[in-house]
């Protein structure tokens, strides 16, 4: 959490300088999240923000909510997060990253925090996006807001 606002504030203060080389390197994207089944129904948004030091790697941020409504569950559950990334591009067509996830479940009464440490790999289609996998190494089967420690993205940036 404390590494989140640190780099909040820089980039607050970065926009407050107007240092237009810093802006050049910070890409906006994110992810939207639509599942609907006769079981349940499932809407995410996840917008983040990175900054690329250079070709190879990228840092940034990233908040998320995610509603989920289960046919057979009266109070439907809302998922709010926040979390950090790091980016690694060893060639053109492969990407290795680390994210880590402050997840917030509220469902009825229940409320409840779960972490996520992510090691993830994908390929780059283009430019702009990149699909892969990623593995949650703090999976808890009991808490976990996903069925599965491995979960597939796909990350859009523009």
């Amino acid at each position: 959490m404390f590494l989140f606002l640190f780099l909040f504030h820089f980039f607050l203060y970065s926009q407050k300088n107007n240092n237009s080389s810093f802006w050049d390197k910070v890409q906006f994207g994110g992810g939207i999240n639509l599942n609907f089944s006769n079981q349940n129904t499932i809407i995410g948004l996840s917008p983040s923000a990175i900054y690329n030091f250079n070709e190879k790697i990228a840092t940034g941020i990233s908040i998320s909510y995610l509603y989920v409504k289960d046919r057979n569950v009266l109070d439907a559950l809302n998922v709010y997060g926040a979390g950090v990334l790091f980016r690694y591009q060893p060639i053109d067509e492969i990407q290795l990253s680390t994210e880590f996830e402050q997840n917030f479940l509220k469902q009825g009464n229940i409320s409840q925090t779960v972490p996520a440490l992510y090691l993830g790999a994908g390929y780059n289609i283009n430019a702009n996006i990149n699909a892969g996998i990623r593995y949650d190494l703090l999976y808890d089967k009991n808490k976990s807001i996903y069925p599965s420690a491995i979960t597939p993205f796909i990350r859009i940036y523009f």
